[in-house]
């Protein structure tokens, strides 16, 4: 693989897009009725909401880097129903979340047909690939049972797939596919205007705790009762959810553009994306310029770091032989890619909780500091309702989410390091699979 693959990591996405000029780093101190802190998917949506449902009221967002920066910009691109880590008791309880990440879906889509370029997203229905028989049987009954609930999704024979190794495969047609770092810059003008003062450029440093709450920066400060931690795998970093968050990294690829015979021979039809069922799961979509995104599928093409730390310092080789694993499953579904160069390589962390289930709530000495994470790789709809459900819990409406599984979730206790590290490398390279309760 070439060296600039290994080196540079830039998703696809970014490598689609035009050359982006970030709004100006805090400077100074500041007040602010609410500061948010992360520029993706999650802090957009809160801010938006927010400066809709309070428009008297201040709004700073804080980005370390760039809007979409971090895993709003180098995720799969699918944007898929469902909440992780959530069990259904009921038909109704599917039903529930099923309609709440549809809104989510829906509010992708409304604001990708207001703001940014046509095909930002698309909604052609996303695939969850069966890879053996048994599964497959499996799977096949769970459809069915979901269908008879009213919820939208069928089962597609093998035949139907055509897809190596692959035995059938439940399609979601209310699914689809987004550019979300696009729609992100193309959505910012909308929350400026909205009077939302936006920050890139500003690293947090350290947030204290009280009323206001503080939050120092590198070149500068905000004072603000109320705070956002939209900062996903980050947020232990900031000393909020230690010992509740694993940061992840995750390894994707994305192949040059592909033409319409290639891609015909897939085998995926002219759906959006997929995932399979395996616990190191692969997943892949077709972008708006026609690259196939492709990640995971093996232990290698995760990895997580001694402490938690969010940055990914290992050596180019070690880099290199994961985007080889993840490249060597993705040739293993479609073999008719595997004289392909990959044109982008790229990693980006997951915010995983033991139980990959998410949490949406509040936290602080004074309950004024509101969060949403725990996402483990299954936030792009998720993440955008996110921010409406937190707008709600700052106005003090929260019987609308009272009995979802989300709502003040406590997040199930990780052990501690060496523990943790020692824990992960013995079990993932044991049982080939990702630690969870």
């Amino acid at each position: 693989m070439r060296t600039l693959d290994v080196d540079v990591n830039r998703s696809s996405w970014a490598l689609d897009l035009p050359p982006y000029e970030p709004s100006p780093a805090l400077a100074g101190t500041t007040s602010a009725d609410v500061v948010v802190v992360g520029g993706g998917i999650t802090g957009m949506s809160a801010a938006w909401h927010l400066a809709r449902r309070c428009p008297d009221r201040r709004i700073v967002l804080l980005e370390a880097r760039a809007i979409g920066n971090g895993a709003s910009g180098r995720n799969g691109g699918q944007v898929l129903n469902w909440l992780n880590g959530v069990a259904h008791d009921t038909p109704d309880d599917a039903r529930r979340d099923f309609a709440f990440t549809q809104q989510g879906v829906q509010l992708i889509e409304d604001i990708a047909r207001a703001h940014a370029a046509p095909a930002t997203f698309t909604r052609n229905g996303c695939l969850e690939l069966c890879t053996d028989a048994r599964r497959a049987e499996a799977a096949h009954a769970a459809t069915e049972q979901l269908a008879s609930y009213g919820i939208p999704v069928r089962w597609l024979s093998r035949a139907d797939v055509r897809v190596p190794g692959v035995h059938g495969a439940t399609l979601d047609p209310t699914a689809g596919r987004v550019d979300m770092l696009a729609l992100l810059r193309a959505w910012k003008p909308a929350l400026v205007a909205a009077g939302v003062a936006i920050h890139e450029g500003t690293h947090v440093r350290r947030i204290d705790d009280g009323s206001p709450l503080r939050v120092v920066t590198d070149a500068g400060e905000v004072r603000a009762p109320a705070l956002v931690l939209a900062t996903n795998a980050y947020t232990p970093s900031l000393g909020f959810f230690r010992d509740r968050l694993l940061p992840l990294h995750a390894h994707a690829l994305a192949t040059p553009v592909l033409p319409p015979d290639l891609w015909r021979a897939l085998g995926i039809g002219g759906h959006d994306g997929f995932s399979d069922d395996l616990d190191r799961i692969a997943y892949g979509c077709r972008t708006e310029s026609g690259r196939l995104v492709f990640g995971g599928g093996s232990n290698a093409a995760y990895a997580y770091r001694y402490g938690g730390a969010p940055v990914f310092d290992v050596s180019p080789a070690a880099r290199a032989r994961a985007f080889a694993a993840v490249r060597a499953t993705m040739n293993r579904y479609f073999p008719a890619l595997a004289s392909l160069e990959p044109a982008a390589c790229w990693s980006g962390l997951l915010d995983i909780t033991f139980d990959r289930a998410p949490s949406i709530g509040t936290t602080g000495s004074r309950r004024n500091v509101y969060y949403a994470l725990g996402y483990s790789g299954h936030g792009l709809a998720l993440g955008m309702q996110a921010g409406r459900v937190i707008a709600d819990l700052y106005v003090g409406d929260r019987d609308a989410w009272r009995g979802f599984p989300f709502c003040e979730r406590r997040m199930p206790r990780i052990p501690p390091e060496p523990l943790r590290w020692v824990g992960y490398q013995a079990y993932t390279r044991l049982t080939g699979r990702s630690p969870r309760r």
